[in-house]
């Protein structure tokens, strides 16, 4: 296996990997708690500066225009719940998809550190995990593995429809709007060929996304 390419596996998955392995730890040892969090958060830290960051592009070329697209999935990712509440119903709650509650305890809810460093990571670490690992990685690799060769953002049906069935399966039973985001994500990186767009965008997303939920005690959006 040839050290460049490797390098690019490397710093485009594990992150993600990480992530999901150590909160899959957490989930065994403390499964009804958020004190491992921190652990979390500075384990995949460590991995995206030390590992990932060569890779990383963060000057967005399209930045009004990215923050627009945040913004307007933010709105699609809350709106039904607003104007229809339907999110009871099987399709979304089942034992596939699983139930919409939060995992985060009542006591965690009003722990000023935890909410910080909570919204640090849904801001700062979880868009660039994501869009490394969704658009950056796999959308690219389902193309050709030696995905390094493809050019961000080039589009191929198959690689665009499984990369955002994907995504969507990612959030449980917010599966079908998770599914419009990932086409959104996904257009906007064919349309931009940045991955630093979509982690903008993506950021703004999460970043309203975590202010609903203290402001209106939506809890439930943080699974």
């Amino acid at each position: 296996m040839p050290t460049a390419w490797r390098s690019a596996m490397l710093a485009y998955v594990a992150p993600f990997a990480v992530f999901i392995g150590v909160m899959a730890v957490e989930r065994v040892l403390l499964p009804h708690s958020q004190l491992l969090y921190p652990i979390r958060f500075l384990i995949v830290s460590a991995v995206v500066v030390f590992v990932s960051w060569p890779y990383l592009q963060l000057r967005p070329q399209q930045p009004l225009a990215s923050i627009a697209i945040g913004l307007a999935v933010f709105l699609i990712w809350t709106a039904p719940d607003r104007l229809f509440g339907y999110r009871h119903f099987w399709l979304f709650e089942n034992a596939i998809t699983g139930s919409v509650s939060t995992s985060i305890p009542a006591e965690m809810q009003a722990r000023f550190w935890f909410l910080a460093l909570r919204t640090l990571g849904s801001v700062a670490l979880v868009p660039i995990i994501e869009e490394l690992f969704w658009r950056g990685w796999l959308m690219r690799w389902l193309i050709d593995p030696h995905f390094e060769k493809v050019p961000l953002g080039t589009y191929a049906a198959a690689a665009f429809w499984i990369t955002a069935v994907l995504f969507a399966s990612e959030h449980g039973p917010y599966w079908e709007v998770g599914l419009i985001a990932g086409v959104v994500f996904n257009w906007w990186m064919i349309r931009t060929k940045s991955l630093a767009d979509c982690i903008l965008a993506h950021a703004v997303t999460n970043a309203l996304l975590a202010a609903y939920v203290m402001a209106a005690g939506q809890w439930q959006y943080w699974l």
